[in-house]
Protein backbone atom coordinates (compact mmCIF):
# COMPACT_ATOMS: atom_id res chain seq x y z
CA UNK A 1 0.00 0.00 0.00
CA UNK A 2 1.42 2.94 -0.95
CA UNK A 3 -1.39 6.00 -0.12
CA UNK A 4 -2.93 7.01 3.51
CA UNK A 5 -5.66 5.94 3.93
CA UNK A 6 -7.45 8.69 5.19
CA UNK A 7 -10.67 10.89 4.93
CA UNK A 8 -8.79 12.72 1.61
CA UNK A 9 -8.08 9.00 0.06
CA UNK A 10 -11.33 8.08 0.19
CA UNK A 11 -13.04 11.86 -0.55
CA UNK A 12 -10.97 11.57 -3.77
CA UNK A 13 -11.72 8.30 -4.62
CA UNK A 14 -15.49 9.04 -4.67
CA UNK A 15 -14.64 12.61 -6.72
CA UNK A 16 -12.79 10.25 -9.34
CA UNK A 17 -15.61 7.86 -9.75
CA UNK A 18 -13.70 5.09 -7.80
CA UNK A 19 -15.89 3.35 -5.80
CA UNK A 20 -15.48 -0.51 -7.11
CA UNK A 21 -17.25 -1.33 -3.20
CA UNK A 22 -20.73 0.54 -4.10
CA UNK A 23 -23.16 -1.78 -5.75
CA UNK A 24 -25.85 0.05 -5.71
CA UNK A 25 -28.24 -1.11 -3.95
CA UNK A 26 -28.15 -2.84 -0.42
CA UNK A 27 -26.35 -6.12 -0.01
CA UNK A 28 -28.90 -9.05 0.32
CA UNK A 29 -26.89 -10.47 2.76
CA UNK A 30 -26.62 -7.70 5.28
CA UNK A 31 -30.39 -7.17 4.95
CA UNK A 32 -30.83 -10.85 5.67
CA UNK A 33 -29.30 -10.15 9.15
CA UNK A 34 -31.69 -7.37 10.34
CA UNK A 35 -34.75 -10.13 9.87
CA UNK A 36 -34.34 -10.76 13.30
CA UNK A 37 -33.72 -7.18 14.74
CA UNK A 38 -37.19 -5.62 16.48
CA UNK A 39 -37.49 -1.75 14.62
CA UNK A 40 -36.54 0.13 17.31
CA UNK A 41 -33.00 -1.69 17.33
CA UNK A 42 -29.77 0.70 17.20
CA UNK A 43 -28.08 -0.44 14.23
CA UNK A 44 -24.69 0.63 13.46
CA UNK A 45 -23.10 1.13 9.74
CA UNK A 46 -19.68 1.89 9.59
CA UNK A 47 -17.85 3.35 6.52
CA UNK A 48 -21.28 3.32 5.11
CA UNK A 49 -20.34 4.88 1.69
CA UNK A 50 -23.26 5.53 0.30
CA UNK A 51 -25.17 3.32 2.66
CA UNK A 52 -28.05 1.83 0.92
CA UNK A 53 -29.05 -0.51 3.61
CA UNK A 54 -29.45 2.26 5.84
CA UNK A 55 -32.29 3.66 3.00
CA UNK A 56 -33.42 0.22 2.69
CA UNK A 57 -34.18 -0.23 6.91
CA UNK A 58 -34.91 3.50 7.02
CA UNK A 59 -37.77 2.82 4.42
CA UNK A 60 -38.90 -0.56 6.04
CA UNK A 61 -39.42 1.12 9.62
CA UNK A 62 -36.54 1.02 11.39
CA UNK A 63 -36.31 4.08 13.39
CA UNK A 64 -32.71 3.92 15.38
CA UNK A 65 -30.38 3.37 12.43
CA UNK A 66 -26.69 5.13 12.80
CA UNK A 67 -24.23 5.43 9.69
CA UNK A 68 -20.79 6.58 10.06
CA UNK A 69 -18.62 7.71 7.40
CA UNK A 70 -15.52 10.34 7.23
CA UNK A 71 -15.79 11.07 3.59
CA UNK A 72 -18.17 13.58 3.50
CA UNK A 73 -19.70 13.05 -0.53
CA UNK A 74 -21.51 9.43 -0.07
CA UNK A 75 -22.85 11.35 3.06
CA UNK A 76 -24.43 13.99 0.78
CA UNK A 77 -25.78 12.11 -1.76
CA UNK A 78 -27.52 9.75 0.67
CA UNK A 79 -29.11 12.57 2.39
CA UNK A 80 -30.21 13.57 -1.79
CA UNK A 81 -31.99 10.16 -1.71
CA UNK A 82 -33.47 10.01 1.69
CA UNK A 83 -34.19 13.63 3.19
CA UNK A 84 -36.24 12.27 5.71
CA UNK A 85 -33.17 10.27 7.61
CA UNK A 86 -32.71 11.79 10.59
CA UNK A 87 -29.75 14.16 10.27
CA UNK A 88 -28.66 12.77 13.85
CA UNK A 89 -28.37 9.39 12.97
CA UNK A 90 -25.65 10.60 10.11
CA UNK A 91 -22.24 11.05 11.40
CA UNK A 92 -19.69 12.27 9.47
CA UNK A 93 -16.46 11.02 11.64
CA UNK A 94 -14.20 8.72 12.08
CA UNK A 95 -14.86 5.21 13.20
CA UNK A 96 -12.37 5.02 15.72
CA UNK A 97 -13.64 8.70 17.59
CA UNK A 98 -17.46 6.74 17.80
CA UNK A 99 -19.48 6.67 21.28
CA UNK A 100 -22.86 5.05 22.19
CA UNK A 101 -24.08 1.78 22.08
CA UNK A 102 -25.62 -0.69 19.44
CA UNK A 103 -27.83 -3.40 19.71
CA UNK A 104 -26.30 -4.82 15.55
CA UNK A 105 -23.28 -3.56 13.43
CA UNK A 106 -23.32 -4.00 9.91
CA UNK A 107 -20.20 -5.07 8.28
CA UNK A 108 -19.70 -4.96 4.68
CA UNK A 109 -15.67 -3.74 3.09
CA UNK A 110 -15.07 -1.74 6.12
CA UNK A 111 -12.59 -3.86 7.77
CA UNK A 112 -10.98 -4.80 4.80
CA UNK A 113 -10.43 -1.50 3.63
CA UNK A 114 -8.92 -0.57 6.97
CA UNK A 115 -4.91 -0.62 6.99
CA UNK A 116 -4.24 -4.31 8.62
CA UNK A 117 -2.43 -2.63 11.75
CA UNK A 118 -5.53 -1.87 12.52
CA UNK A 119 -7.32 -4.70 12.63
CA UNK A 120 -7.08 -5.84 16.51
CA UNK A 121 -7.78 -1.49 17.32
CA UNK A 122 -11.48 -2.00 15.14
CA UNK A 123 -11.77 -5.20 16.91
CA UNK A 124 -11.52 -3.62 20.53
CA UNK A 125 -14.08 -0.70 19.10
CA UNK A 126 -16.36 -2.91 18.23
CA UNK A 127 -16.78 -4.55 21.05
CA UNK A 128 -16.97 -1.56 23.09
CA UNK A 129 -19.51 0.01 20.70
CA UNK A 130 -22.05 -3.07 20.90
CA UNK A 131 -24.31 -3.33 24.01
CA UNK A 132 -24.16 -6.28 26.00
CA UNK A 133 -25.05 -9.10 23.76
CA UNK A 134 -24.70 -7.18 20.76
CA UNK A 135 -24.00 -8.70 17.60
CA UNK A 136 -21.50 -7.93 14.74
CA UNK A 137 -22.79 -9.49 11.37
CA UNK A 138 -21.80 -9.03 7.87
CA UNK A 139 -19.58 -9.82 5.21
CA UNK A 140 -15.73 -10.70 5.20
CA UNK A 141 -13.23 -10.91 2.25
CA UNK A 142 -12.26 -14.63 2.06
CA UNK A 143 -8.61 -14.06 0.16
CA UNK A 144 -5.18 -13.80 0.83
CA UNK A 145 -4.05 -10.91 3.26
CA UNK A 146 -1.97 -8.76 0.40
CA UNK A 147 -0.35 -5.16 0.83
CA UNK A 148 -1.82 -4.13 -2.52
CA UNK A 149 -5.03 -3.29 -0.88
CA UNK A 150 -7.91 -1.54 -0.05
CA UNK A 151 -9.12 -4.19 0.03
CA UNK A 152 -6.81 -6.41 1.65
CA UNK A 153 -8.15 -9.53 2.39
CA UNK A 154 -7.84 -12.03 5.62
CA UNK A 155 -8.96 -15.54 5.80
CA UNK A 156 -11.05 -17.64 8.22
CA UNK A 157 -8.38 -18.66 10.84
CA UNK A 158 -7.34 -14.73 10.67
CA UNK A 159 -10.47 -13.80 11.97
CA UNK A 160 -11.16 -16.48 14.53
CA UNK A 161 -7.73 -15.05 16.18
CA UNK A 162 -8.60 -11.64 16.44
CA UNK A 163 -11.92 -11.86 17.00
CA UNK A 164 -12.78 -15.24 19.50
CA UNK A 165 -11.17 -13.47 22.62
CA UNK A 166 -14.39 -11.02 22.80
CA UNK A 167 -16.89 -12.72 20.73
CA UNK A 168 -18.52 -15.66 20.26
CA UNK A 169 -18.08 -16.77 16.67
CA UNK A 170 -21.83 -18.26 15.63
CA UNK A 171 -21.56 -18.11 12.21
CA UNK A 172 -18.39 -17.88 9.41
CA UNK A 173 -19.30 -19.58 6.60
CA UNK A 174 -18.98 -18.45 2.67
CA UNK A 175 -22.06 -16.17 1.94
CA UNK A 176 -24.99 -17.76 -0.01
CA UNK A 177 -25.95 -14.30 -1.09
CA UNK A 178 -22.73 -12.75 -2.25
CA UNK A 179 -23.40 -10.41 -5.25
CA UNK A 180 -21.48 -12.37 -8.60
CA UNK A 181 -18.30 -10.52 -8.55
CA UNK A 182 -17.75 -11.59 -5.01
CA UNK A 183 -19.59 -15.20 -5.14
CA UNK A 184 -16.59 -17.38 -3.60
CA UNK A 185 -14.67 -14.53 -1.84
CA UNK A 186 -16.49 -13.52 1.05
CA UNK A 187 -17.56 -15.09 4.36
CA UNK A 188 -20.61 -14.23 6.07
CA UNK A 189 -20.11 -13.71 9.77
CA UNK A 190 -22.32 -13.67 13.07
CA UNK A 191 -20.05 -12.56 16.05
CA UNK A 192 -22.08 -11.83 19.64
CA UNK A 193 -20.61 -9.95 21.99
CA UNK A 194 -19.13 -11.51 24.99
Amino acid sequence: MKESLDAQYWSDRYHEGRTGWDIGYAAPQLMAFTVDFPKDARILIPGCGRAYEAEALHRQGYTEVYVVDWSREPLDDFLKRVPDFPSEHLVHSDFFALTGHYDLMLEQTFFCALSPDLRDRYVDKVHTLLSEGGVLAGLLFDFPLTDDGPPFGGSADEYRARFSHCFNLERMARSELSIPPRAGRELAIRFVKI
